[in-house]
């Protein structure tokens, strides 16, 4: 059961609640877009669940908020700013510094959309590959999922596997692109990864 009432037109933002009744629990949803019908809006809050998980998957299995970058152009930034101060950012005026923080910037969003689609194919291979082998996906698990293993069971086997992987497979473009590297930064044999 789903009762829709709109409240607060006159306030400064008016709401949309929405009173769900499911059995015996009661939950209350609030939203400020006024177009969205009851329904509607229990349908996007059920997505919060899925983009939690995925942000915990980002953060816990992938490290996708541990970047380093930092410019020393960049000043320092106060917690709390006076209303009569201007942001520390606005205070840079040269040009060469300016350039310096929009390329870290840009580091730290290229990082961070490197990690958003490491995390998909995570996803994907757990979704393709766990009923193919599952031997292969063997981690202590308190409550072991016989149908998908997770992102963090995915990522512990590629760590334990992956250099033996592109060894066994020399023909692999990304073997050839590791090797290319290699033979350009040194000429010992014993420092190529096997």
């Amino acid at each position: 059961m789903c009762l829709d009432l709109l409240w607060g037109q006159k306030l400064y933002q008016p709401l949309r609640f929405v009173l769900v009744l499911r059995g015996d629990q009661t939950s209350i949803l609030v939203s400020t877009d006024l177009t969205l019908a009851g329904p509607e809006i229990i349908s996007l809050y059920g997505y919060r669940f899925k983009i939690e998980c995925t942000f915990r998957e980002m953060k816990q299995v992938i490290g996708a908020f541990g970047y380093r970058f930092w410019s020393k152009s960049m000043p320092k930034l106060k917690r709390y700013l006076r209303k009569t101060e201007s942001h520390p950012l606005e205070q840079v005026k040269n040009e060469q510094d300016q350039k310096r923080i929009r390329q870290t910037l840009e580091a730290i969003e290229g990082f961070v959309m490197c990690s958003c689609i490491a995390t998909g194919l995570i996803q994907m291979v757990a979704l393709t590959f766990s009923a193919r082998t599952p031997g292969l996906f063997s981690r202590y698990l308190r409550t072991p999922s016989k149908a998908i293993v997770s992102e963090a069971t995915v990522a512990v086997y590629l760590r334990r596997s992956i250099f033996r992987m592109v060894a066994q497979h020399p023909d692999l473009p990304i073997t050839e692109i590791i090797r290319s590297k290699q033979e350009k930064t040194t000429n010992n044999v014993d420092l190529l990864a096997s």
